[in-house]
């Protein structure tokens, strides 16, 4: 049985179970026991009613909706407090096949919406995402997210509690959506589960439901970063910067389809921040060399980029790429004048995250190799990560290693 495809089903059943009168929380519930249910049974007796699609069942979507609906309603009986509820959504209707969408209303996208609603902080937001949207199970998100499975059940469940009584047809933020889909393709790989790999299937999902160039663009800019993915760590787990990559080793039919979605967004003049950083991406994808990248054109885009945004993180990319295309002091005069507008990024104030790494870098390509050794050992202490923190320290000693010379 192919546990993908099985988990690709849980957002358009959970849909028909709220649509019928299920509350989202208990609607969820009896899902997973649907989808538990599933995985015991199919794999016991594979054989009767196989299809051509590999499942044991001829439809089993409407098998899934069956055993949850039953499954809610055993919930409901059960629980004397639900009891105006089980009158509510009446009498079991008979087996069959799965009722579509309401006019209109497309319920994957829907239930994107509803996952990623203002109410939640991002981290239930993401976590809850992948519950309800990606099927993963509750030992899965917590192993994912290094957090003891108690942990991650109570977070699902104060999310699951917090959108239970938001109305299911009303329109959702599409950025939204997108910023949460993105912060799970940044947690990488953890556990048993691929969450690059995830994100990538939920945002192929959700470009499919709904016509957005800025969907469009988050996809190209997954494809285009999980392109190089097997060139980012040496065999012994170490950190290989972009300009030492084997890009031999980048997957080219990965970076071939992120350049033909972007291109087609792009065309569309409706430029978003995901498309901007897709462009980012396709230009690095595109230099046969770390000497041939287009600095220039990258400094472009980082421009349209900071008019979108706004942000400090992007202004700091920004500062790399302009010491690139213009030189090194060029680019410590933007890091500078990011730290004249927004103080907080200096290293006097709470630090931008990778702002050291960045002016360490700049000045060792300008020639102050003192500098750069003594902000490498900083940056180095100041690391998110025990990879980034070995990388930026051996960064520190090889620099240190030509001082004593």
């Amino acid at each position: 049985m192919d546990e993908v495809l099985l988990r690709s089903l849980t957002p358009s059943v959970l849909t028909v179970l709220v649509r019928r009168g299920a509350d989202f929380a208990a609607a969820e519930d009896a899902v997973q026991d649907a989808l538990v249910e599933a995985l015991r049974v199919w794999a016991a007796d594979p054989s009767p009613g196989s299809s051509s699609s590999g499942y044991p069942v001829r439809d089993p979507k409407g098998w899934l909706v069956t055993v949850a609906w039953r499954k809610f309603l055993d919930a409901a009986r059960a629980d004397a407090a639900r009891r105006r509820r089980e009158e509510r959504v009446g009498e079991e209707p008979a087996p069959g096949p799965a009722p579509g969408p309401a006019p209109g209303v497309d319920d994957t996208l829907q239930l994107y919406f509803l996952c990623a609603h203002p109410s939640l902080t991002p981290a239930s937001a993401v976590a809850l995402t992948l519950r309800a949207v990606g099927g993963l199970t509750t030992r899965q998100i917590a192993e994912a997210y290094l957090v003891p499975e108690a942990t991650m059940a109570q977070r699902i469940s104060r999310a699951k509690r917090t959108v239970s009584g938001v109305r299911f047809d009303r329109p959702g933020d599409v950025a939204t959506v997108l910023r949460v889909l993105y912060l799970v393709f940044n947690e990488g790989y953890s556990g048993d589960v691929d969450l690059a790999a995830e994100a990538i299937r939920l945002t192929r999902q959700l470009a499919a439901a709904v016509d957005h160039p800025e969907v469009a663009g988050l996809l190209a800019l997954m494809l285009l970063h999980h392109a190089r993915r097997a060139a980012r760590t040496a065999p012994d787990g170490s950190l290989v910067p972009l300009a030492e990559q084997d890009r031999d080793r980048w997957d080219t039919a990965l970076i071939a389809e992120g350049v033909g979605i972007l291109q087609a967004a792009l065309v569309r003049d409706r430029l978003g921040e995901f498309q901007a950083q897709a462009a980012i991406a396709a230009l690095h994808a595109d230099a046969p060399t770390a000497e041939e990248t287009d600095w220039v054109q990258i400094v472009e885009w980082y421009d349209e980029l900071t008019r979108l945004t706004d942000n400090p993180v992007v202004r700091l990319n920004r500062a790399v790429a302009v010491g690139e295309a213009d030189g090194p002091r060029a680019g410590l005069a933007a890091l500078a004048a990011l730290d004249a507008s927004s103080p907080s990024s200096s290293s006097r104030g709470h630090p931008l995250p990778r702002r050291t790494a960045v002016a360490a870098y700049l000045h060792e390509r300008d020639g102050d190799l003192a500098t750069a050794a003594r902000l490498y050992a900083e940056a180095a202490h100041k690391a998110p990560n025990l990879a980034e923190r070995d990388h930026l320290t051996r960064q520190a000693a090889r620099l240190n290693a030509r001082l004593c010379r």
